[in-house]
């Protein structure tokens, strides 16, 4: 199998490298990711400046852009062969909820299920440098491989969040529904030393709705959970309303 790794915390971030040497019981292993950190960054593609790339070893290629950049790269320049897989991670830190809507590591995923390629996010659940990101990657390892024999439903990838604690603690593995939270933003605003003001985008710490069937209720058990994601962001109930409207 020829598997394609990514991530949105750069390519020397330890999430990424135990991924990378846990997928390659599977096949051959490509790592293009970030050249650094691209968190937050959603599915943003760099349309109006050169990429430029780096070899930093044998199937390691480090790029100057996104992680929808890095796929777009590994799928349509970098790769030898298309990708029978896409992986995406070690997150450092949870995508829960409507946190997928910023994440880059999301994005990643979501970018190759858009070029037909089966998919996989993954993340841990920790604000620690070093997270049980071993275990973590055996877990990814245990995913991968089922996609892999099983394939995954048309328009579909999978969102997986993994609690930060040693193998033999976690729960089983749960398939979830995307969660919710309640988001109280913040902006910093400040004065530099040279009396010009600047303002830093913050949030107290996010407070997710704890409620059963959901990511977040799954994780903060010590589940692993499974969200499959899709891309249609119609929402069909309200086409019934709006058919009302007289336009």
């Amino acid at each position: 199998m020829n598997i394609m790794v990514t991530n949105d915390d750069g390519i020397n971030a330890p999430g990424i490298l135990a991924l990378a040497a846990a997928l390659g019981e599977l096949g051959t292993v490509t790592v293009v990711a970030p050249d650094r950190e691209r968190s937050a960054v959603g599915h943003s593609l760099t349309l109006h400046a050169p990429l430029r790339v780096f070899e930093l070893r044998p199937g390691f290629y480090a790029v100057d852009g996104t992680p929808t950049d890095c796929v777009n790269m590994g799928i349509h320049s970098l790769l030898p062969h298309r990708p029978d897989l896409v992986v995406s991670g070690i997150n450092h830190g949870a995508n829960l909820g409507d946190d997928v809507t910023y994440s880059g590591t999301v994005a990643a995923a979501m970018e190759a299920n858009l070029m037909g390629i089966p998919a996989i996010a993954v993340s841990l659940n920790t604000t620690e440098r070093r997270g049980h990101f071993d275990a973590a990657a055996r877990v990814a390892l245990g995913i991968a491989r089922q996609v892999l024999a099983n394939g995954l439903p048309a328009d579909t990838f999978l969102n997986v969040n993994i609690p930060d604690c040693p193998a033999e603690k976690l729960q089983p593995t749960l398939i979830t529904r995307q969660g919710k939270r309640s988001f109280v933003g913040t902006i910093i605003d400040k004065t530099d030393p040279r009396g010009r003001k600047y303002y830093w985008i913050g949030s107290v710490t996010p407070a997710f709705n704890d409620e059963e069937g959901t990511d977040f209720h799954a994780v903060n058990r010590d589940h692993v959970s499974i969200t499959p994601l899709h891309l249609d962001l119609t929402n069909y109930e309200s086409m019934k309303a709006l058919s009302q409207w007289p336009l």
